[in-house]
């Protein structure tokens, strides 16, 4: 079994001065990525207007299943016009953590 995680570091357009005006950005792409069939959820960044973090995991039998669906998520974040992703971070874990 293979499980791997990534987290999703963005800028929200400078109209989000709410967290009301935040969630209506956050939440379709939390919707989108749930097609993927992974645990999605906004992890960090809460009280920050212009921010998000958006956290990924992923369980498969294999380590390029979980390779394909986490870059999946990552192209989907990325070709999303109305944000801006400054970085992406993901960990591994096997058989052997």
């Amino acid at each position: 079994m293979h499980t791997g995680t990534a987290l999703f570091d963005f800028v929200l357009p400078g109209d989000s001065r709410s967290l009301k005006m935040k969630r209506s950005y956050v939440r379709p792409i939390i919707a989108a990525l749930r097609k993927f069939e992974v645990a999605v959820a906004e992890v960090g960044a809460q009280e920050l207007h212009g921010r998000a973090e958006i956290g990924v995991a992923t369980v498969a039998a294999d380590a390029r299943h979980v390779s394909e669906v986490l870059d999946a998520c990552e192209r989907l974040v990325a070709g999303r016009p109305e944000v801006e992703l400054l970085s992406v971070r993901r960990r591994w874990y096997g058989d052997d953590d």
